[in-house]
């Protein structure tokens, strides 16, 4: 199974942005967005690619409901 992971970029240089979740920091091409993004903007990152940008409505509630299904103890079925 893939994931993406909502990430809120941090920095971009030329073609690459620094984005960050919980403390996490990744570098993740932006060749494949398709859209301009900006410090502050959202965006889903897969496989070192930011893939999608994302309003921060819907990222914020992506990223509640990773954490809830991470959460220790959660039975799983």
């Amino acid at each position: 199974m893939c994931l993406a992971v909502p990430m809120k970029v941090i920095s971009i240089d030329n073609d690459m942005v620094i984005a960050e979740i919980d403390g996490v920091r990744r570098e993740a091409s932006l060749m494949m967005l398709g859209e301009d993004a900006v410090v502050g903007d959202y965006v889903l990152i897969h496989a070192g690619f930011a893939i999608s940008r994302l309003n921060e409505e819907a990222a914020l509630e992506t990223i509640a409901l990773m954490r809830e299904c991470l959460e220790p103890g959660r039975e799983t079925s």
